[in-house]
């Protein structure tokens, strides 16, 4: 019998024929391929760019910008004992163009929108303090009808502490200051806007003294103060109790009576649930972390600034309700700074001339009590209001001896 093998040579098998035609034509594209390649890599080494400019540009076609505005860059150190105060200075020539420097001058002015600084604030580097050998600033922001009349006050609080504090004040916009350059408030005005009780342009202000403050890297802790609010201890006191403090200040708590749940609107729902909603004091210290949060939040923001009007206060909700969602733990859930309430009414008491004495004042600083970083402390005001402007002379008189100013 004859075989399949002895019909055909093996040369001439046919599926042997048609195994190595294949390998043939695979050798033969493969060598084609790298001549080809070999080819073009010599071509591109001809033109001066990298493949990195390649990818660039080819990304630029394709990707849309984040944003119109140019990223901030990062804060350049200088010879100064502190990092420079971020410097908003608007472009004469072109009115829609911003220049940001850090030259470490006083002046905050710039043309940004809200939307625009909130958006630079969010986006400044966080440096670590110990690369540097710098001490942390606490930021104290103002929010103003117009003057500071116990500015005099302030001044004896802060001197002799300059590298420790930044301030930013956010008075009516037609108000015209004029502050010696002397003053610790000489160009601390930031862009501001008008400003009415009760309504949602409190929290833009509060909100756009945060943005202003978190420019400014070194910038760690944030307290928002009035023109009525005073200091109860020396600046030192003050400093070391607040960067110490593992939590922030601010009040945040669930009232079930008309004026806390009974002003929450069903229409926030489901984005802020009733088991969602607070209620606290405006006046608040926060850490850096939850002020970026403050000023990036635009999902609840919305909500209350649509369904949140009178009798719903935003500036005694808004704040509380939100840190309640997203970081309740990083609260102490009180406030630093003392409002006398006990008058009952929308207002808290007033205190002028006849109220300031030793008295009043180690009442308010001492006796209280409340928990700090675990233990409990009778000390649990910094700071104090409404102290009208005629109480600044007997304010000065007693502030060497309670406060420890200099006289």
């Amino acid at each position: 019998m004859v075989t399949e093998q002895q019909k055909f040579p093996l040369s001439l098998n046919p599926l042997n024929a048609h195994s190595q035609l294949t390998h043939v034509l695979h050798l033969l594209f493969f060598l084609i391929g790298l001549s080809f390649g070999t080819l073009a890599c010599l071509y591109l080494k001809s033109f001066p760019f990298s493949s990195q400019s390649i990818l660039h540009s080819v990304a630029s076609q394709i990707l849309p910008p984040l944003t119109s505005s140019p990223p901030l860059p990062p804060p350049q150190l200088s010879s100064e004992s502190s990092l420079p105060v971020l410097s908003l200075e608007t472009n004469g020539t072109h009115e829609n163009n911003t220049s940001v420097s850090l030259t470490g001058q006083q002046s905050l002015v710039h043309n940004m929108s809200d939307k625009e600084l909130l958006w630079r604030a969010s986006m400044v580097p966080i440096y670590q303090e110990s690369s540097y050998k710098l001490a942390p600033k606490m930021a104290f922001m103002f929010l103003t009808h117009g003057p500071l009349p116990l500015a005099p006050l302030w001044e004896r609080f802060f001197r002799g502490h300059e590298g420790l504090y930044s301030i930013y004040v956010h008075p009516h916009p037609s108000y015209n200051d004029s502050w010696p350059e002397s003053s610790v408030f000489y160009g601390r005005r930031i862009p501001s806007q008008p400003v009415y009780w009760g309504t949602g342009t409190m929290i833009d202000a509060e909100r756009r003294l945060l943005a202003s403050a978190l420019l400014d890297s070194s910038n760690q802790r944030f307290v928002l103060l009035s023109e009525s609010c005073i200091p109860l201890f020396d600046f030192k006191t003050s400093y070391d109790y607040v960067m110490n403090s593992n939590l922030s200040f601010l009040s945040s708590y669930d009232d079930p009576r008309k004026v806390g749940r009974g002003r929450y609107n069903p229409q926030m729902w489901p984005i802020i649930n009733i088991t969602d909603w607070r209620k606290g004091s405006q006046w608040f210290e926060l850490h850096r972390d939850l002020a970026i949060c403050v000023i990036s939040d635009n999902k609840y923001y919305q909500v209350f600034q649509e369904h949140c009007h009178p009798p719903c206060y935003i500036d005694e909700h808004y704040i509380p309700t939100l840190v309640n969602i997203l970081h309740p733990e990083l609260i102490s859930n009180r406030s630093i700074t003392w409002v006398d309430w006990s008058r009952g009414g929308p207002h808290p008491g007033k205190f002028g001339w006849g109220q300031i004495t030793d008295e009043f004042f180690n009442r308010v600083r001492h006796e209280s009590e409340c928990a700090y970083n675990g233990n409990t402390t009778s000390m649990c005001f910094l700071f104090a209001r409404k102290f009208l402007p005629n109480a600044l002379e007997p304010l000065l008189r007693i502030a060497p001896l309670l406060l420890g100013f200099d006289p």
